[in-house]
């Protein structure tokens, strides 16, 4: 018997918690998505933002306070540190089981909120970065796989619909997190002290700061405007760095003990199956593809197998298509719809659809992996991948339709075919655990779900940098081609410089597609909407690719399949 499973913590080892005859597998799902849902808060990182730049100055940013710049990475070193966590622990999720990495996920999650709010309070960076970036992306990555081998385990005829029960719980993280983080930031928040109106208050800058005299002494002060201080029930003026609090700190030292608890509960919730166990008058039966196997493969030999890269391209394909949506869906709706609809896409409407965005992204990894059961896993990506193209395609049409044409069937086109695109980028999350099992098995498909998911943390780096990009590309063309268009004369009046000196007056962003527009011919179309046109085909593109690794899909061949004992109870358990 390994070391893990007779130490302190050999209370914790997946030997010591296999289920009794009559256990109810239905406690399994709700401690799953438990956990999900917690770690899932981590997409509502950007609430955190404004208050983290003015953590000091409180109703404004003082000098000493971090800038945006500063505190943005803190999400992505989170990110990158889930996959590096799921990557390596992979191999000792299966070794040690789902309830002692759920544990330590517990310790690293909550323990990195609470160490990030020394970290706010002390006004450390590194202790933020430390905490939340490092430890919490470990404990997320950790909590990300730890239910996934279990549940295919006690759902072998419904692997789909078990694990996208759980992983829908990660989409839906943010939705809950987002209104609950503004509402504790409002609860703890403490305006600073009001010194009175910038009329009223005589101050100094020394050395960019700003300073004010009083009874007590010199101290510094940022000046608010009416809507900087608004949020805190104030009025415009002068204000004592230093004297107020944000609630971050607070904030966070509150969700740090309320996510250890819920996961610690949920991870305690955790069986793992005895041996030969199968739910009540389930058969065993191939699938129609002959997709399913009854071997297990080993974490190590997985990786030797063209399968695991053709899923791996899946994935990491799926994934930086839907991001290359994601990331531009709400800017593409106002610059595309916005200047043509003023009436209909408002900043109201815009705020809604970023809603439906969450709400589709994870409904869709419920209804995708659920419908993988009936279906079969291949069946399910052929569906991601014939009509996700297609979905990506139209949506450069309906763009280009509605220039020229302001109808409302073109933004109900462009509303339902994001919606779908965006049901299938969580849909493709939730079922690839289930196809994991299809293809190698279930003893080792935890580590091995661990290790694929290295394919979204690098669609996460090239999602962005394509959207970024061929973004630029395409508004670089659609200046020149507008440049050509506009009167030299009419050009130099506007703008001060003539055209030969475009290069120089766009990098300086005194000239845009916008300001060109203005001086361009009558009847010259606005180039806007298709700025998103060469995204969305290499979208598009890369989904054929993943379509044909999909496509070439066979069973693991018989000499990668890996026989291991099953897991055993410890006497007297």
């Amino acid at each position: 018997m390994s070391n893990a499973a007779t130490g302190a913590l050999g209370f914790l080892h997946k030997s010591h918690i296999v289920a009794e005859p009559g256990f109810n597998r239905w406690r399994v799902p709700p401690a799953s998505i438990a956990i999900h849902l917690c770690i899932g808060s981590v997409y509502a990182w950007s609430v955190f933002n404004p208050p983290l730049t003015r953590e000091l100055g409180v109703v404004a940013s003082s000098a000493d306070d971090w800038s945006l710049g500063s505190v943005v990475w803190i999400f992505s070193v989170a990110i990158v540190f889930l996959g590096l966590a799921a990557a390596f622990a992979g191999k000792w999720l299966e070794e040690v089981g789902p309830r002692m990495v759920g544990v330590v996920a517990a310790f690293l999650w909550g323990g990195g909120f609470i160490i990030g709010s020394f970290g706010i309070s002390s006004h450390q960076l590194w202790l933020v970065y430390l905490g939340y970036g490092v430890l919490g992306g470990c404990g997320l990555g950790l909590g990300y796989v730890s239910p996934v081998s279990t549940l295919i385990r006690w759902f072998p005829d419904r692997r789909g619909m078990a694990t996208g029960m759980a992983i829908m719980g990660f989409g839906g993280g943010a939705m809950i997190a987002a209104p609950v983080n503004g509402w504790l930031l409002n609860l703890y928040a403490r305006a600073p002290d009001y010194l009175g109106t910038q009329d009223a208050v005589a101050t100094v800058v020394e050395g960019g700061r700003v300073f004010a005299e009083t009874a007590a002494g010199r101290v510094e002060v940022v000046i608010a405007s009416a809507t900087q201080a608004a949020d805190f029930a104030g009025q415009a003026g002068v204000y004592v760095v230093g004297t107020g609090a944000t609630g971050a700190a607070q904030t966070f030292m509150t969700l740090g003990i309320f996510y250890f608890i819920v996961m610690i509960l949920a991870s305690f919730q955790y069986r793992v199956p005895g041996k030969d166990w199968r739910p009540a008058g389930w058969t065993p039966k191939p699938a129609a593809s002959g997709m399913v196997s009854d071997n297990n493969v080993h974490i190590d030999q997985a990786l030797k197998t063209p399968q695991f890269w053709q899923l791996w391209i899946m994935l990491c394909f799926n994934v930086t298509a839907g991001i290359g949506v994601i990331g531009v869906a709400k800017t593409m709706m106002s610059e595309i719809f916005g200047t043509v609809m003023p009436l209909v896409v408002t900043a109201g409407f815009a705020s809604t659809y970023v809603l439906m965005i969450s709400v589709f992204n994870m409904l869709g990894r419920f209804f995708w992996a659920s419908t993988s059961d009936y279906i079969g896993r291949k069946t399910t990506y052929m569906c991601f991948f014939v009509l996700g193209p297609l979905l990506y395609l139209s949506i450069p049409y309906f763009a280009s339709a509605v220039a020229t044409n302001p109808a409302m069937i073109y933004l109900i086109g462009f509303y339902a075919a994001t919606m779908i695109i965006f049901s299938m980028y969580g849909g493709g999350f939730a079922t690839i655990p289930a196809y994991l099992a299809d293809m190698f098995g279930t003893m080792h498909v935890g580590g091995i779900h661990g290790r694929l998911l290295t394919a979204w943390s690098t669609a996460g780096v090239l999602g962005p940098l394509a959207i970024t990009s061929l973004r630029q590309m395409s508004v670089t063309s659609a200046i020149q081609d507008l440049a050509a268009k506009v009167d030299p004369a009419a050009f130099a009046a506007k703008f001060g410089a003539p055209l030969a000196q475009l290069d120089q007056l766009v990098a300086a962003k005194t000239v845009t597609i916008a300001k060109l527009m203005e001086i361009a011919p009558e009847g010259t179309i606005d180039p806007t909407p298709s700025l998103y046109n060469t995204t969305m085909y290499c979208m598009a593109a890369l989904l054929v690719v993943a379509l044909f690794a999909n496509l070439l899909m066979r069973p693991v061949k018989e000499h990668h399949h890996h026989d291991e004992p099953e897991l055993q109870a410890v006497p007297g358990e």
